[in-house]
């Protein structure tokens, strides 16, 4: 039984290692997010930072600017929301699906 214990410590140290490499590696992985048929795009990685935004000028318009708003937060959310799915992703290919269906964003030890 000793032996079995060693064996699943073993296992479960070089998940969280494993763990900790794809959570690094979450900061280079970028998706897109975009509204607007694709007049605003929004580039986030995949530990949910906007790294880039961009607006094509017809979408600018000083007499509506709520729509450019909307338009904004649109994109964002979306880009956000796939950089939740890819971290999901990533990570379940360490864990074949051992930790369900938890948000990517918390805040687990050595994370």
């Amino acid at each position: 039984m000793k032996g079995g214990m060693n064996q699943l410590l073993k296992q479960a140290q070089k998940m969280q290692a494993e763990l900790a490499r794809v959570q690094a590696e979450l900061a280079n992985i970028t998706v897109e997010g975009s509204s607007g048929g694709g007049m605003v795009k929004v580039v986030a990685n995949c530990k949910n930072q906007i790294l880039d935004v961009k607006i094509e000028p017809e979408v600018i318009d000083p007499e509506d600017k709520e729509m450019l708003e909307d338009l904004v937060a649109a994109a964002v959310n979306q880009a956000l929301e796939n950089a939740q799915h890819r971290a999901e992703e990533e990570m379940g290919k360490v864990t074949g699906g051992m930790m369900g269906n938890l948000p990517g964003n918390l805040n687990l030890p050595n994370f």
